[in-house]
């Protein structure tokens, strides 16, 4: 008798859901917003299947739907689906909004926040005419610029906070499950290590959303 392999990486649990599940998992093309609890009907579904651990099926479910193009589906009235693919409830406006900002703030914090035209264009302010440059009086520029350093002198230096070096890791000592910091932008976070891929390294971050890593991106 052929003994099956046990499937631990996110990215096969996500395949083999998909050929499982077709009418509910996708990896290209449209995505559907899956139904509220459909661990538990997968679990029981799976129920007997020594591949895969309702562990690493909760930590893929969870991998699947923080992904970009999972949320960017999440919008109001969009009909949610189950493991057979029969629509079952509706996304109302408070699962919308919460989509839409958990998107957000992943995008931000890799560095594909979009520029819009109001962020990078500065309202123009008009340069004062030769008239009114002659007209200005040199007690007003006197008193303008006594209150320019008096205000600067009032300023105080904000306090510098001492924060805790962080320490790179060494890949041999890097399992899943363990609690390491991550590098986003200029402010590292505590994770938990859910996956370990060759060079890639899946994490998940106090607030529950996964991201994608590497190790200089990791410290202790």
């Amino acid at each position: 008798m052929e003994t099956e392999i046990k499937r631990t990486s996110t990215k096969d649990i996500i395949a083999y859901l998909t050929e499982k599940f077709p009418a509910c998992f996708s990896i290209k093309g449209p995505v559907k917003p899956l139904k509220i609890g459909i661990f538990q009907d997968l679990a029981e579904k799976l129920d007997g299947d020594e591949t895969v651990s309702k562990t690493r099926l909760r930590q893929a479910l969870r991998h699947y739907t923080s992904s970009w193009r999972y949320l960017k589906v999440i919008k109001v009235g969009t009909a949610r689906v189950d493991i057979e693919g029969k629509e079952v409830a509706q996304i109302d406006e408070e699962q919308a909004a919460y989509a839409s900002k958990a998107l957000k703030e992943s995008q931000e914090k890799f560095g594909n926040k979009k520029v819009t035209d109001s962020d990078s264009k500065k309202p123009y302010k008009a340069k004062p005419s030769s008239t009114e440059a002659a007209t200005s009086k040199p007690a007003d520029k006197k008193r303008d610029t006594a209150k320019f350093k008096t205000v600067k002198s009032a300023a105080k230096k904000p306090a510098k906070q001492e924060v805790a070096p962080l320490k790179p890791v060494e890949s041999t000592s890097i399992k899943v499950g363990s609690q390491v910091r991550v590098q986003l932008g200029n402010s590292p976070m505590k994770a938990t290590i859910t996956e370990i891929s060759g060079k890639d390294i899946s994490v998940q971050l106090d607030s529950g959303m996964v991201i994608k890593t590497q190790l200089q991106n990791i410290y202790l």
